[in-house]
């Protein structure tokens, strides 16, 4: 049902991620920072280039990805001030350039990969003892993070993840009783009566009084 999006089941928690980050190299901390902070996939980072970076919109600025297999890889996400603050910093120390690579390399595709980093993430991971993890894992805590926000739904989810498809997204998202509830307008403290059943308004109907 998933199609090509992987399922990652690991989830990095904040203090292990400040653990890594302290021994990452500062490329490493860059990508692992975004990558945490907007829930892109690996590949989408390493293509970014700066004519998909905007600093004017939304508080903090946005970021666009402009490829994907689908429809719903091509979308707009609006920084954290994590991001601009690394966006803006690479952006000064390579002279305010309008186009181009954003993290570039001397590959054959002008960018970076997943090679890249592999021997640095392996390094980070060895010296600041976290239990071991993929970067991709960083996408699905971003995924869960997002999930559990309380005015979350899977519709909106999938449109900032990227997916075509709800069933990526309700493998995080699992609304509670109290909020199926609340969509039918049964939630107990909506009860004028003070009955936590839901019930408080049905007749109540007596033999021979029908």
């Amino acid at each position: 049902m998933a199609g090509n999006e992987p399922f990652r089941v690991r989830v990095v928690g904040e203090a292990e991620l400040a653990r890594y980050l302290i021994c990452a190299t500062p490329l490493l901390t860059d990508v692992a920072t975004i990558l945490n902070d907007t829930g892109l996939r690996p590949n989408e980072l390493h293509r970014l280039r700066w004519e998909d970076i905007t600093f004017v919109n939304g508080r903090y600025g946005a970021l666009s990805i402009r490829y994907g297999k689908t429809d719903a890889a091509r979308r707009t996400l609006p920084m954290t001030p994590r991001v601009r603050c690394i966006l803006e910093g690479r952006h000064v120390n390579a002279s305010k350039p309008a186009s181009g690579w954003i993290f570039s390399a001397p590959s054959k595709s002008g960018h970076i990969s997943h090679s890249s980093l592999k021997k640095a993430h392996a390094k980070a991971l060895t010296l600041s003892k976290v239990t071991p993890f993929l970067l991709y894992s960083l996408r699905h805590t971003f995924a869960t993070r997002l999930a559990l926000s309380p005015n979350m739904d899977a519709w909106t989810l999938c449109k900032i993840m990227g997916w075509s498809s709800l069933a990526v997204a309700m493998r995080y998202i699992h609304p509670s009783e109290e909020r199926v509830l609340e969509a039918f307008g049964q939630k107990p403290e909506l009860s004028d009566t003070g009955d936590k059943t839901g019930d408080s308004g049905a007749a109540v109907v007596q033999p021979g009084k029908l």
